[in-house]
């Protein structure tokens, strides 16, 4: 997957609330689906279509043993965002610092 459909994907899946609230329960690690289910108030299969999105984007993995279907986020699946945001961040960062250098150039001019 080139990097621009990757990244895509990814923030599809991070855009919705209930995926990223998902996210963050599975940050303190695996959770069943039933755990992940609790704090929600929809039915099992609207719940299950987010961890469809969350997996079908690679940010989470899930096994199942027996009738317990467990998840467990995949850290290096947010990399790709991290290097996006960084290369955003670094670009605007330039951008400020061209400005407020042009702003103290200006301001030192109409001291003299």
């Amino acid at each position: 997957m080139s990097a621009e459909p990757r990244l895509d994907a990814l923030f599809q899946a991070l855009a919705d609330p209930t995926r990223r609230a998902i996210l963050s329960q599975l940050a303190r690690g695996p959770a069943s689906v039933s755990d992940l289910a609790q704090p929600f108030d929809m039915a099992l299969p609207s719940l299950m279509a987010h961890l469809r999105k969350l997996e079908q984007a690679g940010l989470i993995a899930s096994h199942k043993d027996g009738r317990v279907r467990t998840c467990a986020i995949v850290p290096e699946a947010f990399t790709p965002v991290r290097g996006w945001l960084d290369e955003q961040r670094a670009h605007w960062e330039g951008r400020l610092d061209r400005l407020e250098d042009y702003v103290t150039r200006l301001m030192k001019e109409r001291q003299q």
